[in-house]
């Protein structure tokens, strides 16, 4: 039921967002916050201070009242949902506050509630200052989900002006402030946001993943090793890779190197005494002879050796967090609506080069082009390095369109803009013989 009214509530949800809010909405992620804050505190001239902000419970204090008020659906049916309590250690507990425990509306309610923390802001500024002296003051919004950062031009305006409006605005949706996690800071002192810190060296604005975010991440690792003291070496790699690609491939947009180093030396010291514990009575030269070997070059590799389903014979590697390869995130436009068809041509531009470095992408437009014959489809010319191609989607994915390769074709960027324009329609190529 839940997902039903979703479907509804989302579109009108996502025309009220401020455009720099990017938790829980589609094609927009971390990175894309994180991009935005360095484009805001970056530069010599940007704003220098921060407001760090943490709500407190967010998600478990909101009023009931203002959802009921504010929100565009049907309010018995979000009474009952509000009003249904929770199952704790086997007895139902009523919820007086809060969204809806564990249901799948709820990111969206939270965002429904927070929407307008920037846009208002930014309007309060103006009609109190003017609309000049309230740019000079430097402030910007950042917020994903129910964590967010405010910048400033000094840590006056920061403290006296912003956070008291910003407690103003919280109370009326019943929520506060937490008086430990909330606190001012100046960009060379740095602070720690979605996993990264953000911090200015000799005034040049570095993201590094935080202190806390790779101490966290060690200690799952090494808890899983601990754990798992009589797997085989190749279940133990399998348990491990996903863990390790995937907190490599969350950093892969910053200044990660180094993390990635320092905890591979941390997680190569670990295996190897889960390997020695394994065999307490070889030498150390057997143990790594049978645990460790030379891969591309590379020494000391943990690696299993397997058969594959074909009948090769081969290793299964643990993944290299050093190697990993920095990639440059493309950040969304703020502005961008998944819901709007004037934003769908954009839309599929921002997908196409987010997927770029994607091998099932890239296998995706191979079959694409292949049975295109090499020609788009709009004009019948051939497509090239040169000319370059554009995924466009037959039927937008905003009506309803799926990602099938039969609602794909490709296109010449310039036949796709006229496409999108002329709203032409394009027939899927028959397929070659």
């Amino acid at each position: 039921m839940q997902a039903l009214y979703l479907l509804a509530l989302e579109p009108v949800a996502e025309s009220t967002s401020d455009p720099n809010s990017y938790g829980f909405r589609r094609n927009r992620s971390t990175a894309d916050a994180m991009s935005q804050i360095f484009v805001t505190m970056s530069q010599k001239v940007s704003a220098q201070w921060v407001l760090e902000a943490d709500i407190k419970g967010c998600f478990d204090w909101i009023n009931h009242d203002w959802l009921l008020s504010h929100v565009p659906m049907d309010r018995g049916i979000l009474q009952k949902w509000l009003k249904a309590g929770l199952i704790y250690k086997g007895q139902l507990q009523a919820t007086e506050a809060g969204t809806p425990q564990g249901g799948i509306i709820s990111p969206t309610l939270a965002n429904v509630t927070l929407n307008g923390l920037e846009r208002e802001l930014i309007e309060h500024l103006g009609a109190k200052l003017g609309i000049v002296k309230a740019k000079k003051l430097k402030v910007n919004v950042v917020r994903y989900a129910d964590d967010f950062v405010i910048t400033g031009n000094s840590q006056e305006v920061l403290e006296s002006e912003i956070r008291p409006w910003v407690e103003a605005f919280l109370a009326y949706r019943g929520l506060q402030l937490s008086e430990e996690k909330t606190r001012v800071v100046h960009i060379d002192d740095g602070f720690d946001f979605l996993g990264w810190n953000f911090r200015k060296y000799s005034g040049k604005l570095l993201i590094k993943p935080s202190r806390k975010n790779v101490k966290t991440f060690y200690r799952k690792v090494a808890e899983t090793i601990s754990g798992n003291k009589t797997v085989k070496q190749e279940e133990m790699i399998r348990l491990l890779n996903p863990m390790l690609r995937g907190w490599a491939q969350y950093h892969s947009p910053v200044v990660a190197k180094q993390a990635y180093t320092r905890v591979e030396h941390l997680i190569f010291r670990k295996l190897w005494r889960w390997s020695k514990r394994r065999h307490s009575n070889k030498n150390a030269d057997w143990v790594r002879k049978t645990y460790f070997h030379t891969v591309g070059g590379r020494d000391w590799v943990f690696s299993a050796p397997v058969v594959y389903e074909d009948g090769r014979k081969g290793l299964l590697e643990l993944y290299q967090l050093s190697g990993t390869e920095i990639h440059r995130h493309k950040k969304i436009k703020g502005g961008f609506d998944p819901f709007d068809p004037m934003w769908e041509q954009y839309g599929e531009q921002l997908r196409q080069e987010r997927m770029w470095n994607s091998m099932r992408y890239r296998k995706q437009w191979a079959k694409l082009y292949m049975s295109q014959g090499g020609l788009c489809a709009h004009c019948g010319c051939a497509l090239t390095d040169d000319t370059g191609w554009h995924d466009h989607h037959l039927e937008y994915r905003v009506h309803g369109g799926t990602d099938a390769l039969s609602n794909r074709v490709l296109l010449h960027p310039h036949c796709h803009q006229q496409v999108h324009a002329a709203k032409v329609a394009v027939a899927k190529p028959a397929p070659l013989p």
